[in-house]
């Protein structure tokens, strides 16, 4: 019983470092009903800015600064040239349209930054901790810790400020929104930006854990399950889908991989989801989309 409570532990921890980057997907998917492709591209822009500047000798709170600081600049070169053009556009547009732009981000962040991997070192030991007869990781807490302070800022900042209720008007009906004087582009810009900022401290756990390299923009391949399982409007959704996902993987791995002879975590997630989409296609704490007949 304790190596199981060891298990489900373990990927409920790991599941959290999933919903970090999922986060940033129902961000701009609260604000603009679309799919953000480049939100792994985002991921590695600023974990790749980050650790550049680091290596470069500048202090921690200064490389989080400035690489800020190119986040809120490229939220709104994005909204300038991408998505102002595309107003009113249909979803699936918009969506190609950040599927183009995850390539574009990526291929400039390469150019500009190098290619290389980088080591990231956050100074907190991933060694495991006795906790109650558990064996956990003092990176998996920390990562606990951030993304539950995470959601908590989030949850302010869009449940309880005009910003929030602006955001909510436009992803209920964007021409509405305008009509009342709601500035499109302005929310834009602060909804990207703050995904940028998601994205960042995501890049940075993944990054301390795995290394600054392109595959980091891959990671939004886990993102997926969690968004289909938790819900694509949802921030504690993400959260929910998240720990969903790393405690169903940990314990596939464990009681069906030996039946398989191989492992089974990199796929499983997948097949959860498609049975979510089979029984409950908005995700546990999605919105039921409302049809005027």
């Amino acid at each position: 019983m304790l190596f199981l409570i060891n298990i489900i532990v373990a990927g409920l921890l790991s599941g959290l470092m999933y919903a970090l980057v999922a986060i940033g997907f129902v961000l701009i998917y609260k604000a603009s009903g679309v799919f953000n492709f480049a939100q792994g591209a985002m991921v590695l822009l600023s974990a790749l800015t980050f650790v550049t500047l680091n290596e470069h000798g500048l202090p921690f709170w200064l490389c989080f600064i400035i690489t800020v600081g190119v986040l809120i600049v490229a939220a709104v070169l994005i909204e300038f040239l991408v998505l102002r053009p595309l107003v009113n556009r249909s979803p699936d547009t918009l969506f190609m349209a950040t599927l183009g732009l995850s390539f574009v981000i990526e291929g400039l962040a390469q150019l500009v930054l190098g290619t290389d991997v980088h080591q990231l070192d956050l100074g907190i030991p991933d060694v495991p901790l006795k906790l109650y007869g558990l064996q956990v990781s003092d990176f998996d807490l920390f990562t606990a810790v951030v993304s539950i302070l995470l959601v908590a800022v989030l949850a302010l900042l869009f449940g309880k400020t005009r910003v929030g209720i602006s955001l909510r008007a436009v992803a209920d009906n964007t021409l509405a929104a305008q009509s009342i004087g709601i500035r499109l582009p302005y929310i834009w810009r602060i909804v990207w930006s703050v995904a940028g900022v998601v994205a960042l401290i995501a890049g940075l756990l993944w990054g301390n854990r795995q290394g600054v390299q392109f595959s980091l923009s891959l990671v939004v391949l886990k993102a997926m399950p969690v968004l289909i399982i938790g819900g694509f409007s949802s921030i504690p959704g993400a959260i929910v889908g998240g720990l969903i996902v790393g405690a169903t993987e940990n314990l596939a791995d464990i009681y069906i991989g030996p039946l398989v002879h191989g492992a089974v975590s990199d796929w499983f997630a997948y097949i959860l989801a498609t049975a979510f989409l089979l029984i409950r296609p908005n995700g546990l704490f999605g919105e039921k989309p409302i049809q005027r007949v």
